[in-house]
């Protein structure tokens, strides 16, 4: 049984989605709308920020995910616990969701999700991978580096091409980590040419 309230780092809850696809991408959009604007203050007041959020309605269980972060430092699991209990109050008050749903609070992670301008702003210079809404190129999915951002559109390196891309069609967006810039891999070994008289 699922009910509202905390339950440990998650809280369960359910919302039925409308049948047709425009109306559901309308329905979703509003409904991140909404909770963008109840949980940004208020995780600013908890000294976080809100990176983003997922909200996925289903027939069955829905899904709310909420990615948190901290500017100076990595965010931890007493990060994610404070903010739950605390979402969670703000969502049964408020109840933009009817229903049940699952809530789940996270760190972006390493390979964190894009959502704003701003954010892609942060990561000039670097790889990340792209789902788009269309086609551009004849692709919709591509990986590149992205080379300038402005409010409106990204200008990505992809192999010899550079693109760019409307903001608005992009789907889905992720950082691809540079490993070994982080220290979690080490760099491939340089091949050295045999001397001569060796093999």
């Amino acid at each position: 049984m699922y009910r509202k309230g905390p339950h440990g780092p998650f809280c369960v809850f359910i919302a039925n989605a409308p049948h047709h696809a425009q109306a559901k991408v309308e329905f979703v959009t509003d409904t991140v709308s909404r909770i963008t604007s109840l949980l940004a203050p208020l995780l600013e007041s908890l000294g976080l920020e809100l990176w983003g959020l997922e909200y996925v309605p289903t027939s069955g269980r829905s899904l709310l995910r909420v990615y948190i972060n901290v500017a100076d430092r990595h965010v931890g699991i007493e990060d994610c616990e404070r903010a739950s209990r605390e979402i969670s109050a703000v969502m049964d008050v408020h109840d933009p969701i009817s229903g049940e749903y699952t809530l789940e609070v996270s760190s972006p992670g390493i390979d964190r999700p894009l959502y704003t301008p701003a954010q892609f702003a942060l990561y000039v210079g670097q790889q990340i991978k792209l789902s788009l809404r269309l086609p551009v190129d004849g692709r919709r999915r591509m990986q590149g580096v992205i080379k300038a951002t402005d409010a409106q559109t990204l200008s990505l390196q992809v192999d010899e091409q550079l693109l760019s891309i409307a903001f608005t069609q992009i789907e889905k967006a992720r950082v691809v980590p540079d490993l070994v810039a982080l220290g979690l891999a080490s760099a491939a070994p340089v091949r050295r040419a045999p001397r001569k008289g060796t093999s």
